[in-house]
C-alpha cells in the first residue's frame, strides 16, 4: 500500500478506529474495575512501587477493545487483509491474553509460562508471510528461529517493564503512533497499521484509571499480549526493510530489559524472579517522582520515533546508522541519568 492511499484509508477510517478503541477500552475499564478489585487485588511488597492495595487486569480491556475494533473492521473488509494471517495473530494474542490472565490470578511456574508464551509466538511466526524476511542474509528457518527468540525475549521485558504507573502508555502510546505514522509513509500493509492504530487508542481508554496514583494496574492479561502484538508489528516492519525504524521504536524497553537481565545475570541473580533494579525503578530510588520519569520516557519515545520516521527519508545505509547511533546515545544519556541521584 503507498504512502497515498494510506493516507486516504486513515483519513476516511482512522479517526473511528482510535475513538472506538479508546472508548471501548474505558468503558470495558469501568465496567471491570469492581470485578478485579474482588478477584485480583495486588497487595503491596518490598518490590512494589505502591502503597496499598490496587486491582490488576486492566489490560483486559486494553487487548479485548483492540481485538474486538480489528476484527469488525476486518468483517467489514477495513483492513484490507487477505487469508488467516491476521486471524492467526489475534487468536494468537487471545490465547496470550488468557496466559496472562490465569498468571495474575493464580501463579504459573516459570517454565509452564514460557511454553505457554512459545506456542503463543510460535503461531504469529507462521502468520508471517513466506517472502517477509527482516535477515535476508539467513536462510529463512534460522531467521524464524532467532524472530521466535526475539519475540518470546519482547514479550517478557514488556511484561518486566511494566513497574510503575504510566509506564506501559509511556511507550505503547508513542511506538503505536509512531507506527501508524510509518504505515502512513508506505512502511506496513494496511491491516498492520491499523492493529498499531487500535492498540494506540485502547493504551490511551486505559491511561485514566493507571495515572499516578493509579487505580488500576494492567496486568499480565495487558503486559503479554501487548508485547506480542507490538512485536509482530516490529517484525513486519523489519521484513519490510525497515530494521532500522524497527529497533528505534522500542530502542528504551530494550536497552533497559536487556542492560538490566545482562546486570542481574552477571550477579548470579535469578533473571525471572520479581525485583526492582530496573533503571526506571532505580530512579525512583535516586530521587525521581513517577511522573518525571514516564514523563522523560514518553519524551524520549517521540524523539525515537522521529527518528524511525527518519529513516524512511533516506535508502542510505549510512544515515540509518547514524540514526541508529544517535537513539542510541538518547537512550543511553537516559538510563544514565535514572541511575544517577537526582540533582
Amino acid at each position: 500500500m503507498g504512502s497515498g492511499a494510506a493516507l486516504a484509508w486513515l483519513g476516511a477510517f482512522g479517526w473511528i478506529v482510535f475513538v472506538a478503541a479508546a472508548i471501548v477500552s474505558f468503558g470495558l475499564l469501568l465496567l471491570l474495575r469492581p470485578l478485579l478489585a474482588r478477584r485480583a487485588l495486588v497487595h503491596p511488597n518490598a518490590r512494589s512501587s505502591h502503597k496499598v492495595p490496587t486491582p490488576q487486569g486492566g489490560g483486559l480491556a486494553v487487548v479485548a477493545a483492540t481485538l474486538g475494533v480489528v476484527i469488525v473492521c476486518d468483517l467489514f473488509d477495513v483492513t484490507g487483509a487477505q487469508g488467516l494471517s491476521l486471524w492467526l495473530v489475534l487468536a494468537a494474542t487471545a490465547f496470550i491474553t488468557i496466559v496472562g490472565g490465569l498468571d495474575d490470578v493464580h501463579s504459573i511456574t516459570v517454565v509452564l509460562r514460557l511454553l505457554l508464551q512459545a506456542i503463543a509466538v510460535a503461531i504469529v511466526l507462521i502468520a508471517l508471510p513466506e517472502e517477509l524476511r527482516a535477515l535476508p542474509f539467513l536462510p529463512a528457518w534460522l531467521e524464524r528461529a532467532f524472530e521466535g527468540v526475539a519475540l518470546l525475549w519482547f514479550v517478557n521485558l514488556t511484561n518486566f517493564m511494566d513497574g510503575i504507573d504510566w509506564m506501559t502508555v509511556a511507550e505503547i502510546v508513542p511506538v503505536s503512533a509512531g507506527l501508524v505514522l510509518l504505515g502512513l509513509m508506505g512502511a506496513l500493509p494496511r491491516e498492520a497499521t491499523l492493529v498499531a492504530l487500535a492498540l494506540c487508542g485502547a493504551t490511551i481508554g486505559f491511561a485514566p484509571v493507571n495515572r499516578p496514583v493509579a487505580r488500576l494496574f494492567l496486568g499480565d492479561v495487558g503486559s503479554l499480549p501487548i508485547g506480542l502484538v507490538l512485536g509482530w508489528l516490529l517484525i513486519v516492519l523489519a521484513g519490510g526493510g525497515h530494521a532500522a525504524a524497527a529497533l528505534l521504536l522500542p530502542l528504551y524497553y530494550l536497552a533497559d530489559a536487556t542492560a538490566t537481565l545482562l546486570r542481574r545475570a552477571a550477579k548470579g541473580e535469578p533473571v525471572w524472579q520479581a525485583h526492582r533494579t530496573h533503571f526506571y525503578q532505580r530512579a525512583t530510588d535516586n530521587g525521581y517522582r513517577v511522573m518525571q520519569i514516564v514523563g522523560r520516557v514518553f519524551f524520549l519515545n517521540i524523539a525515537l520515533a522521529a527518528l524511525a520516521a527518519a529513516t524512511m527519508l533516506t535508502a542510505s545505509a549510512a544515515a540509518h546508522i547514524a540514526l541508529l547511533l544517535a537513539g542510541c546515545a538518547l537512550v543511553a544519556w537516559l538510563l544514565y541519568r535514572f541511575n544517577s541521584v537526582k540533582a
